[in-house]
């Protein structure tokens, strides 16, 4: 009992000065901003050198009061799975999140790198895209502020662009996406300057659809693909975002204070032939990024795929200047802001490795001893500079050293290479949810890729990029119509109805995961009520339920017409029912 009372006036006598001392290690905590990119390939980072068209001074000099990854790799060559294994700093396929088609279920029951910092004192925000299920549930996942515009329409968030609270709720764009992303983030760091902060800033750029806007695309002028144009301009805007963001931190004296990551999520998707095909025509297609001089693209794990362009920057901590040349991963970032912030993790929590040692030069060896990977029927390992790459029962081996191109197949010169290889990953393998080295088997264009890339077989030219079309054999990008005449004219649809009918176009085999936002660009002579119908999986016929109306005017003048879908399944098939009369159609848009 004497003890116990000593214990209390301890307590009691240095209580203060204990808050206090949290007070100060909370305080002296370094703030965290993970900047991540959307399909933008390893080659659009002007401080690699790969091109000469690409403009970054911003993250050129971010790059240069740091480190430039030449080995950075994303954990998946797609959005879903690439974006939660960065926030939870888990390799994906633990928690059973291998695709895009994945169920969420695992990846809620995970810890992000959010609400550890948060339990730590930390003010967290989030901006542009997610992914990883409905926008009202991020606060969920550890984030208390949430911007997540991400293209040209209503979304949602709990904070204005000026970073001040709001009821979470669907907000109008008053800002391109990419700027408005920025600008709220600068907004945020302006509202915590005296205290740490995490901001997760998801650009959706430069991924399809590609919406840059002219302030942009004109830093680019002359002869050169609508795409790359394009893609240009949305990596421009991103480092307009980042030097304002940087210029922030400047300005109130946070610059040595503030750990930043650069990273992208995967690399840029080619479609093999890189078509210059129409902006709103071809929402899937090339995005106009490029992977040089990386071989393969996005879809792959090879190393076009996969290594995307990685920044890291703390002035004061990290000597700048740096190139890197150690592989590391987008794992890593977890880890590393775990141990700057002082958050304690279990053992086995956690994936990756606090790099920080390793920038700082405090430690020489590599970061991993190996990477590993998985995605669909692919998976890979790179161990120093040998990596095995598998598609189905292809197996390659690459020297990267020699051969980061990966165009020389050294499988059968080491087999003993291989074989030791192929059983650390099998080992690996077999301890993800579900186990094993490839889910499932290669698909025609999965084999596509490989030949074309790997076997350097040449693959033909797709004949169409819309291979359906009415009965006048005009091309209208798989719409049919019914009750009416559908032709294209000068890349306009124009619908014209039977006499007395209401006419509507409709497409199916379709597969769009809810929410859905539909975008229809039209004018049309006569006026009147419209509608959109939809069918999902299980269902055969059209319900009642699933239509959602609004009225088109008559005018000569272009209208935008936006409806959200709040589906329950996938969506296979729709129908646009539009006015008696003559509809122009300049532009559908379905965005899953």
């Amino acid at each position: 009992m004497k003890w116990l009372a000593v214990l209390l006036s301890c307590a009691w006598l240095f209580g203060d000065a204990a808050l206090v001392t949290a007070s100060q290690n909370i305080v002296a905590a370094p703030n965290i901003i993970v900047f991540y990119s959307d399909d933008h390939g390893h080659a659009d980072l002007g401080a690699y050198g790969a091109v000469t068209d690409v403009r970054t001074p911003n993250l050129d000099a971010l790059a240069r009061s740091g480190v430039l990854a030449t080995n950075g790799y994303s954990t998946a060559p797609q959005c879903v799975p690439s974006r939660g294994g960065l926030m939870v700093g888990k390799f994906q396929g633990r928690f059973n999140l291998d695709n895009n088609n994945s169920s969420l279920d695992g990846f809620n029951k995970e810890t992000t790198i959010a609400t550890r910092l948060q339990k730590a004192g930390y003010a967290t925000a989030q901006f542009g895209k997610w992914h990883l299920g409905p926008a009202t549930e991020i606060t969920k996942h550890g984030f208390m502020h949430v911007f997540s515009q991400n293209a040209q329409r209503p979304f949602f968030s709990n904070i204005t662009l000026g970073g001040k609270d709001k009821p979470m709720g669907e907000s109008a764009p008053t800002a391109y996406h990419v700027d408005g992303c920025s600008q709220a983030a600068a907004a945020v760091i302006e509202r915590y300057k005296d205290q740490p902060f995490f901001l997760y800033v998801a650009y959706r750029a430069p991924h399809t659809p590609l919406d840059a806007p002219k302030k942009y695309t004109d830093r680019f002028p002359g002869e050169m693909p609508e795409r790359r144009r394009q893609a240009l301009a949305m990596i421009a805007a991103m480092d307009d975002g980042v030097g304002l963001v940087t210029s922030t931190l400047k300005k109130h004296g946070l610059t040595d204070k503030t750990l930043i990551f650069f990273v992208g999520d995967n690399g840029a998707p080619l479609k093999i032939h890189k078509i210059d095909s129409p902006l709103h025509g071809d929402a899937g297609g090339w995005d106009g990024s490029l992977n040089t001089p990386l071989n393969g693209e996005k879809g792959m794990l090879a190393e076009g795929g996969m290594s995307t362009p990685f920044v890291v920057a703390w002035p004061g901590s990290i000597p700048g200047g740096q190139t890197y040349d150690h592989p590391i991963t987008a794992l890593d970032i977890a880890a590393t802001a775990v141990a700057v912030a002082g958050v304690h993790v279990e053992k086995g929590d956690l994936d990756g490795v606090n790099l920080l040692p390793h920038l700082k030069g405090e430690a020489n060896s590599p970061p991993h001893d190996s990477l590993y990977w998985r995605w669909m029927a692919q998976s890979a390992i790179r161990e120093s500079n040998w990596k095995l790459l598998r598609g189905g029962e292809r197996e390659y081996l690459y020297d990267l050293s020699l051969d980061r191109e990966e165009k020389n197949n050294l499988v059968s010169r080491h087999p003993d290479i291989a074989n030791r290889l192929r059983a650390k990953l099998k080992t690996w393998a077999d301890n993800l949810n579900p186990p094993g080295m490839a889910l499932g088997q290669m698909n025609r264009n999965w084999d596509d890729y490989f030949d074309h890339y790997l076997e350097g077989k040449a693959i033909a030219v797709p004949k169409t990029q819309s291979p359906a079309t009415t009965d006048s054999g005009e091309n209208t990008a798989g719409w049919l119509a019914r009750s009416g005449t559908l032709v294209s004219k000068d890349g306009i649809m124009v619908l014209t109805s039977d006499k007395g009918k209401a006419p509507f176009i409709a497409r199916s085999s379709l597969a769009l995961k809810p929410p859905t936002d539909i975008k229809l660009k039209i004018k049309n002579n006569v006026g009147g009520p419209a509608s959109i119908a939809w069918r999902v999986e299980g269902e055969k016929d059209f319900e009642p339920k699933n239509r959602t109306a609004f009225v088109v005017g008559a005018s000569d003048d272009w209208q935008t017409h936006e409806v959200n879908i709040q589906a329950k399944a996938k969506i296979i098939h729709l129908r646009i029912h539009l006015p008696i009369g003559v509809t122009q159609i300049e532009d559908i848009q379905l965005n899953p």
